[in-house]
């Protein structure tokens, strides 16, 4: 069967040659680069009917051998990069322009447009080279970022110890283990909340991107439970709602410290990110009522125990109970809660709604 000749458009740009082969439904489609010269061979509906048709076209300057096509139902398109950016006076060698061969006025550029598409990308590059050298490169920041990983990873392991501790218990014993928890886990957890306190130092210092206030409000609450209410107090060493305390806060760390371990290497779990800011909705609420619910039961403690009470001058007499403060401290609690839930619930949307905007 004789083969056909196409009809072929074609434009140039600086950079690039671009052939479009009017040749629908075209298959075997068969391109290759020999010698500077482009052959081409493919069965499809051309001006002639189905048929075979091919055609060759050897360039004016030199190319290179890579070839990028794409066929639609319409058309097979062709680019080809040239390896030096200049305009050519034509695009092949012989002077003599091929029959089959016209321009493609839809992506047709003169060299003066052409000219002005170069200058405003090479100006597009300049400008980013120069906004880049204006923003100062941290020179500690491999450091920063190691020191960050080191204490999440600590942390991590501290609560995961805790967590897994406090379940085999309750597996084992069942409800027995919830009465003396605090023998058990009160030596890592007073480790980790004195350690947590970093969490408020470093947005002070430009660590962490993380507001110092809901910081403060967290690590501050959580050592006032653990330390004042827990360690003072023995008469709230026994009871249930350690257990439930300590086992809220640690189901909540085991999955907030690793996400943060990971993005100091900019390493990314989606099921971790999910985890991370989806779980905290039920357990954070959860965790402040177990708080206050221990708060409120070591409140008749400190006025039979006077323990932190403030002495009165004579002319009053007595002195005044540590329980009037944890009243107000109650107030503050649950508007820290308020504060910080607000503050995680707008993280989760900005996290969320930034992964989407990456996928699409």
């Amino acid at each position: 069967m004789q083969t056909l000749t196409p009809h072929v458009y074609w434009a140039q740009r600086h950079a690039d040659i671009s052939l479009r082969v009017e040749l629908s439904d075209a298959k075997n489609v068969d391109i290759t680069m020999q010698d500077n010269t482009l052959h081409f061979k493919a069965r499809g509906h051309g001006a002639k009917g189905d048929n075979e048709y091919g055609f060759s076209l050897e360039f004016l300057e030199p190319v290179q051998p890579k070839v990028i096509q794409k066929s639609t139902q319409r058309q097979v398109d062709i680019k080809i990069l040239k390896q030096e950016d200049r305009w050519w006076d034509r695009l092949t060698r012989q002077e003599r322009k091929p029959l089959f061969l016209a321009p493609d006025f839809d992506r047709w550029q003169d060299e003066s447009d052409a000219e002005r598409e170069l200058q405003a990308k090479e100006e597009e590059r300049i400008n980013k080279i120069s906004v880049e050298s204006r923003i100062r490169k941290d020179p500690y920041i491999g450091l920063k970022k190691g020191y960050l990983f080191m204490y999440n990873l600590v942390q991590f392991f501290g609560f995961s110890s805790i967590f897994v501790n406090m379940t085999v218990r309750l597996f084992i014993l069942g409800r027995e283990s919830f009465y003396d928890t605090f023998h058990t886990a009160a030596d890592m957890m007073y480790f980790c909340q004195m350690l947590a306190v970093i969490e408020v130092i470093n947005p002070l210092l430009g660590l962490v991107r993380t507001g110092f206030f809901p910081a403060m409000i967290q690590v501050m609450g959580r050592n006032v439970i653990l330390f004042v209410i827990f360690g003072s107090l023995e008469q709230m060493q026994n009871k249930a709602i350690v257990f439930f305390v300590f086992y809220l806060w640690s189901s909540i760390e085991i999955f907030r410290y690793p996400f943060y371990m990971l993005a100091c290497i900019d390493t990314e779990w989606k099921l971790l990110t999910w985890l991370r800011y989806t779980i905290w909705i039920p357990l954070y609420p959860l965790g402040v009522i177990a708080e206050a619910v221990a708060v409120i039961q070591s409140l008749p403690v400190f006025d039979e125990t006077r323990l932190y009470s403030l002495p009165l001058p004579q002319a009053l007499g007595g002195s005044l109970s540590f329980s009037y403060t944890l009243h107000i401290y109650l107030i503050l609690m649950f508007l820290g809660l308020f504060i910080n839930f607000r503050h995680l619930y707008k993280q989760r949307g900005r996290r969320f709604r930034s992964r989407k905007r990456k996928v699409n």
